[in-house]
């Protein structure tokens, strides 16, 4: 059986019915210091714009809050969405969070808007530019970390001369061609979107170019975790996420709903259908049935680390899973 490898923690700032953004962003603080204690590897928020449900919009802000809140976790973007943005703007604040927290900090990138397109409509980037400008963008983002040339009219300043290591994102096969091809570690969005996770693993390992970056292909996957003391409360608490993804699916985002007890059974067989594939990448249950599950999707992927993400409504209820996961795994016992 293979090694449980390094964990980590991918945090969307959930917004809970009947709480509010500053309140979860407080939650984000608390769990990061108490993944920190517990030996999480990194600890990720992520972009995604006009939901309800998720207080991380203004990713590096949230960063910089988490960084300056913690003192050894590595702090970081799973992801940042780069088409929202000029390359040089992200250079420049992670180059800022390079500076103010160095050694600490990761930048995922990602191609998704991370919102629907009057939003990203609204976010005043040109929607008529050439989709396939994410590979060019991620080149010009990596060419203002590296030293100034001499006569280098545009420059990252904080961000020249910086070690931020770069990932790619993605959750389709296009994400896995790019990481191979430019040398980068990849996370995969198997969390949510795992359809593709087994061949753009394989595209991503036969395909990869060493690089001055890395040697050897490095895969992450994105994972859902719901630890609670038993395997009936385990599955109480994921029914909130459960509820969130229907809803989101349905065009209608919302706040974190509370847990129902038995939600699934009142699901028609289309939603059902959505939440068992969608949401396949999963353990719930107690520590025991928790380490099981995760046992088994490490032996089938060969992931080189596990972005651990749990959508739990009660932040007390949160903080146990984490708690329960670290445990179940050893975590002090096998950290990296």
């Amino acid at each position: 059986m293979s090694q449980i490898p390094p964990l980590s923690v991918l945090d969307l700032s959930p917004i809970p019915e009947g709480s509010n953004a500053a309140q979860s962003l407080r939650n984000t603080l608390d769990l990061a210091r108490h993944c920190e204690r517990l030996g999480f590897q990194r600890y990720w928020l992520a972009e995604h714009h006009s939901m309800p449900g998720i207080a991380s919009a203004a990713t590096a802000v949230v960063i910089g809050h988490v960084a300056a809140g913690t003192s050894t976790i590595r702090v970081g973007a799973g992801g940042i969405m780069l088409p929202n943005h000029a390359p040089l703007v992200i250079a420049e604040q992670f180059g800022t969070l390079e500076s103010l927290f160095p050694g600490r900090i990761d930048l995922g990138l990602g191609r998704a808007p991370g919102s629907d397109q009057a939003t990203a409509r609204a976010l005043r980037r040109n929607l008529d530019s050439d989709p396939d400008q994410f590979p060019q963008d991620v080149l010009e983002l990596m060419h203002y970390f590296e030293p100034a040339r001499p006569g280098q009219s545009v420059r990252a300043i904080p961000g020249e001369g910086l070690n931020v290591p770069i990932w790619i994102l993605g959750s389709s096969l296009f994400g896995a061609q790019l990481a191979a091809e430019f040398g980068l570690p990849y996370a995969f969005a198997s969390h949510f979107a795992p359809a593709q996770m087994m061949d753009a693993i394989a595209i991503y390992r036969a395909r990869f170019k060493p690089s001055r970056h890395l040697q050897k292909p490095y895969v992450m996957l994105g994972y859902n975790v719901f630890a609670a003391d038993t395997d009936e409360e385990a599955q109480l608490l994921a029914s909130s996420m459960q509820q969130a993804f229907v809803n989101l699916r349905s065009g209608r985002p919302t706040p974190l709903p509370p847990p129902v007890p038995n939600y699934t059974d009142s699901l028609l067989p289309h939603h059902l259908a959505i939440l068992e594939h969608t949401l396949s990448c999963s353990a719930i249950g107690s520590p025991e049935t928790v380490q099981r599950e995760i046992a088994s999707f490490v032996e089938r992927t060969g992931a080189d680390e596990l972005m651990v993400t749990s959508q739990i409504h009660s932040h007390a209820a949160r903080l146990h899973s984490y708690e329960l996961l670290a445990a179940a795994v050893d975590m002090q016992g096998q950290k990296a």
